[in-house]
């Protein structure tokens, strides 16, 4: 199979396991499912066209090109499956999830996984599904923050492409920089850590943690959570695809006037005012990372190079918390 990706270029895909995985309904339904949630009408960029199904390859093809096991690749693979209707913004939505840690998809992971068609398929290769699904297995696929890993250098990079703010071949070079040693990603020096550490912060203020993400969150999960209630969706649709929730949304419009209002909000016709505020009701989930970098043949943080960056680390791992009033 030849794959053409935006970030990575063109890769030939050849596993049987891994072509069945990706042919599965699980992978297949992410085409469908916007990463940033529900941004375009909100967006800086005007734009945000990223789709979970191109997340999950990329962290596939990362893992493939720096010889992870090809568990740890499948692992890259299927890591997203789980992620419902407009990705986080469900956090907003759902009882028991939260908005502060953004954990719906996490929480559900496992055993949405046993109850996919990506089961048999890891049977059918005998690969043992509960060692697939323990993240301590596979340290380059995903680490605690603020190390980095496969999957926030591939969200990161692939969103800085789709807003415009990298080209390919700064990616490549990106990429290129990187070397991974004892399960770990390592930059090839201090220079390249910290570029790639202030592009992730960058991304972060502006993207993931700007007012705009915080009034996309509490807008869509109004909406969402008024026609959950009112059954204009069912909870299964939640799992289906972004256009089969707004299908059934737009198609009831003309018969509620508070849907139709919600429904206005999401879309940004109306005006609103999000502020930083201590007692806010949306949570904007804040990530910084602090690469490890080789120093004149040592291993080290860019924290250890550069003290400031371990204390703008710290500010910016705290959540922000807004209040939105339109």
């Amino acid at each position: 199979m030849q794959y053409l990706d935006k970030v990575y270029g063109e890769s030939e895909i050849d596993d049987p396991v891994i072509l069945e995985l990706i042919n599965s309904k699980a992978i297949q339904r992410l085409k469908r499912i916007s990463q940033a949630g529900y941004f375009i009408p909100f967006s800086p960029a005007g734009r945000a066209t990223v789709t979970r199904y191109e997340h999950s390859l990329g962290v596939f093809l990362l893992l493939k090109k720096y010889d992870a096991k090809i568990e740890e690749q499948i692992a890259g693979l299927i890591h997203d499956v789980s992620h419902s209707v407009f990705s986080h913004c469900i956090d907003y939505v759902l009882s028991g999830a939260s908005g502060k840690e953004q954990d719906h998809q996490d929480n559900i992971f496992a055993n949405f996984v046993r109850n996919s068609d990506i089961l048999p398929i890891l049977e059918k290769y005998n690969f043992d599904l509960d060692y697939i699904l323990d993240d301590k297995n596979f340290p380059l696929k995903e680490t605690i923050l603020p190390d980095i890993c496969t999957d926030r250098i591939d969200y990161s990079l692939r969103d800085l492409v789709d807003f415009l703010e990298l080209n390919q071949v700064e990616v490549k070079n990106i990429i290129d920089s990187l070397n991974v040693k004892d399960n770990k990603w390592i930059f090839k020096d201090f220079q390249s850590g910290k570029y790639f550490a202030e592009l992730f912060s960058m991304a972060n203020e502006k993207y993931y943690t700007g007012p705009a993400t915080a009034t996309m969150f509490i807008t869509v999960g109004d909406c969402l959570k008024y026609a959950l209630n009112n059954n204009y969706i069912s909870k299964d649709d939640l799992y289906k695809t972004d256009k089969v929730v707004l299908d059934k949304i737009k198609n009831n419009l003309e018969n509620n006037e508070k849907l139709n209002h919600l429904f206005l909000r999401m879309n940004n016709k109306i005006p609103f005012i999000a502020k930083l505020d201590s007692s806010g009701q949306v949570f904007c989930k804040s990530r910084a990372v602090d690469p490890l970098v080789f120093d004149n043949g040592k291993i080290k943080r860019v924290s250890e190079i550069d003290p400031g960056w371990g204390e703008r680390v710290r500010e910016e791992m705290q959540p922000k918390q807004y209040c939105v009033e339109s």
